[in-house]
């Protein structure tokens, strides 16, 4: 790699380094805390009988994690993937009674999933005409999981259709990204550059966070218009090696 800037190196780099890590035993954990599930394992560790849940069991704790903040409030849910409609069942379940929670699949029969608090859009997610369609009929979403058919472009078209619509504090969740070189990955990377772009201020309104898992990226909106970035300075002394502070 000599003579070729380090700016075009770097994702070789960081992936060679990922690959040349290597397990080590982990601390052991404090005595005092006691391993306890969270709300949605419980629930779907019991749910026995009705329609099917399928669910990596890693992502209910980053789910809780994210999630959790809008239990018992009115709550707009998107999930994109219904299959057989059981998980459906576990976020009206999860966030309470004033959660509304919308299904979206291309597959017709899904809407058997209905309920007086579950709605169905049918439709095709790469289509960037049926998210506008479906922003016309849900006015409000707080948040989206999104697990439908896992494809790029599906997954660009259904981020670009709904982060956008959603509400100040909302929660973006993309499932099953599997393969390290999906082209997702990249999409998602670049996006979140704009979170060190020193121009950044109309992104920022739109994305706080960003929060990497395995098979996992979840984005999270600020609750609110975000002040500007400034760097603060305290103080009267400052090393001379530096040079002159006010240019810094």
């Amino acid at each position: 790699m000599r003579g070729v800037s380090t700016n075009v190196t770097s994702p070789f780099l960081g992936y060679r380094f990922g690959t040349r890590l290597r397990a080590q035993d982990p601390p052991s954990p404090p005595p005092d805390l006691p391993s306890v599930k969270n709300p949605l394992e419980n629930y779907f560790d019991a749910h026995e009988q009705g329609p099917g849940i399928w669910k990596y069991r890693h992502y209910f704790d980053l789910y809780h994690r994210h999630l959790s903040k809008f239990i018992g409030r009115e709550v707009h849910v998107v999930e994109i993937g219904i299959f057989s409609g059981g998980s459906l069942r576990m976020w009206r379940d999860y966030f309470g009674d004033q959660a509304r929670i919308y299904g979206v699949d291309i597959e017709p029969a899904t809407r058997a999933a209905e309920d007086d608090r579950i709605e169905v859009h049918i439709g095709d997610q790469a289509d960037p005409r049926f998210w506008e369609s479906f922003r016309e009929t849900v006015p409000v979403v707080d948040v989206v999981i999104e697990d439908g058919g896992h494809e790029t472009a599906q997954q660009i078209a259904t981020l670009e259709g709904l982060l956008p619509h959603m509400r100040g504090g909302g929660v973006y969740v993309c499932e099953d990204i599997f393969r390290a070189f999906k082209g997702f990955h990249s999409y998602v990377d670049a996006l979140t550059r704009h979170l060190h772009s020193l121009t950044n201020e109309q992104f920022l309104r739109h994305v706080e966070s960003v929060h990497h898992y395995p098979y996992v990226s979840v984005i999270e909106k600020p609750e609110r218009p975000p002040p500007p970035i400034h760097a603060a300075k305290q103080g009267t002394e400052w090393q001379g090696f530096l040079g002159n502070i006010e240019d810094l």
